[in-house]
This record gives structure tokens, sequence and C-alpha cells, in this order.
């Protein structure tokens, strides 16, 4: 097991929005180090759900995120040779997390055109309350609320 808890990093804000969860996202949707491309995807898509909505792409964002994001989660603990998947509360941080991965990963198997398209359509989803990152929500829910009975076995 891990002796210190890493000390956690600071993020810098985006430059457009001036906001630390955007840029959170950008830098996960970011691959081989590309960062000005998955900046200027997130960008587009946030227009997108600007021109839609017309209303405030970083409150829908934040709103969207909040309606993924798990209260309850299980993980496994092991008690006398026998494995129990026991619920847990979320950390609001693990919540954020757990969220903006979900939307990427849902974005990413949607059918569309272009990965902006994809993005703006799974936020406005999950703004709604609807899409493939609610239902990985309301699964992780059901798992949770299944496995209460073994709550007592607390990590």
């Amino acid at each position: 097991m891990r002796r210190l808890k890493p000390e956690r990093r600071d993020v810098a804000p985006d430059t457009r929005f001036n906001n630390i969860t955007i840029s959170m996202l950008i830098n996960r949707v970011m691959r081989k180090g590309k960062k000005s491309l998955a900046t200027s995807m997130i960008y587009d898509a946030l227009d997108m759900v600007q021109e839609k909505t017309g209303k405030d792409a970083v409150e829908v964002l934040d709103q969207a995120l909040k309606n993924v994001g798990p209260i309850m989660e299980v993980r496994p603990r092991r008690v006398g040779g026998a494995t129990y998947q026991v619920p847990l509360e979320v950390s609001p941080d693990r919540r954020l997390t757990l969220a903006m991965r979900w939307i990427i990963d849902s974005s990413k198997a949607r059918t569309g055109k272009s990965f902006a398209d994809k993005m703006a359509g799974e936020i406005l989803d999950a703004y709604a309350n609807q899409g493939a990152s609610v239902r990985k929500r309301e699964e992780t829910h059901k798992m949770a609320e299944a496995n209460r009975a073994f709550s007592h076995y607390r990590v």
C-alpha cells in the first residue's frame, strides 16, 4: 500500500473562460501532448452548446457534470477469502473526475462527424439528464444499492 498520498497539483485555468474545470477537461481529452488540438475541440463543443441552448456554456457544462457525477460507488474489499463489493460515498474530486471521464468516453462512442459535435451532444444530453454517461451513473448507483448489505465492511 502507498505510504503517502501524492500532493495535489494546481491546474492553471484555461485562457478563454478562465475556468479550472474546462482546463481539466482539455487535459483529459488531450492525446499525445497535442494540447492546442484538444483546446480547439473543447472550445468548438462549448460554442455549439451555447448556440443550441442560448445559455452560458460554462454553466451548462457545470450542470452536466453535476448530473453525471455519482454519489455512491462500490469498491472491492477482501474479507476472509471472499471479495465483497462495498458501497462507499464518492469524494467531490473523484465525482468530478468520473463525470469527466464518463462524458469523454461516451462522446467517443457516439456516432457523429467531429469530436466537437459528439462532445457537444453528450454535454447537452447530460445537461438534460439523458445519454450514455447518465446511464453509467445510474448503473453505478444500482450496483451500490444492490450491495448495501455489505456496507458494514467499510474500507
